[in-house]
């Protein structure tokens, strides 16, 4: 038993030297690099096959049904056409279109509200009855004609306020996945932009009417139906000022 245990222990310790080594080595060649090129303008990638590359997965999007080719003789009508030339407007699944983000949202809120209640309630026992019960069931230095007193007052107060403005606006392309029974498209698009170690992300989905599309195949995000809009970012400048996983645990758990 004692062996097996050597014997695991010493395959650990050359797995770690193989990691570190090989971290070692890396870093080397990055830095043998980068002196290499002091002074340089940094090169440009050579141009290669990119289904060549590691890592390499075929698209898959959504296609339009075949439709048959169907010809009208002594005719310059072209079938399905929404006008005498031929539309370029998106209308079919996988066709794709121009979606113009724009959102200029300002808001300002303020409410203020107050609430303030007193109550007193007291109940006494006079008479024979009150003569009886402080002869007998109270004990001495108390009254009947005080049996019962209740004072209650409550104060609230609540103020909030919101002010709010945001801005965005940029152009992003997206795809159409679905046609409705009614003609409608249902759209979505996905833009990523990498800048150093950080990944700028928006996407745009929802339902959009054909009629809505402009003739330069573009369609404003107010006139998309059910519409979902998400900007935001990820990488090491967003890991930086969002609050670590353990605070987020503890501002949940914590009741106060």
């Amino acid at each position: 038993m004692l062996a097996l245990s050597l014997v695991r222990a010493s395959a650990l310790r050359r797995g770690s030297l193989l990691l570190i080594a090989a971290v070692a080595l890396a870093g080397c060649s990055s830095t043998i690099d980068r002196l290499e090129n002091v002074g340089k303008a940094p090169k440009l990638a050579a141009i290669d096959d990119p289904t060549a590359q590691p890592g390499y997965r075929p698209v898959s999007m959504p296609m339009p049904t075949p439709e048959p080719a169907a010809y009208a003789p002594n005719s310059l009508w072209s079938k399905g056409s929404r006008a005498f030339f031929k539309d370029q407007r998106a209308r079919r699944i996988g066709d794709i279109l121009t979606v113009a983000v724009v959102i200029t949202d300002k808001a300002k809120i303020a409410n203020e509200s107050g609430r303030s209640r007193t109550e007193t309630d007291s109940t006494s026992v006079g008479g024979v009855p009150g003569a009886v019960i402080d002869k007998v069931l109270l004990p001495a230095g108390m009254a009947s004609s005080d049996l019962v007193a209740n004072s209650t007052k409550t104060s609230q107060t609540g103020t909030g306020s919101v002010d709010r403005s945001e801005t965005l606006s940029t152009n992003v392309a997206a795809l159409v996945t679905q046609v409705l029974p009614n003609g409608n498209l249902v759209i979505e698009g996905r833009q990523e932009v990498r800048v150093n170690n950080e990944i700028r992300e928006l996407i745009v989905a929802g339902v959009v009417r054909p009629e809505d599309i402009a003739s330069d195949n573009t369609i404003e995000s107010a006139k998309i139906a059910e519409a979902r809009i998400s900007y935001g970012g990820r990488g090491q400048i967003t890991d930086v000022q969002q609050a670590r996983y353990g605070t987020q645990v503890m501002d949940v758990l914590m009741p106060f």
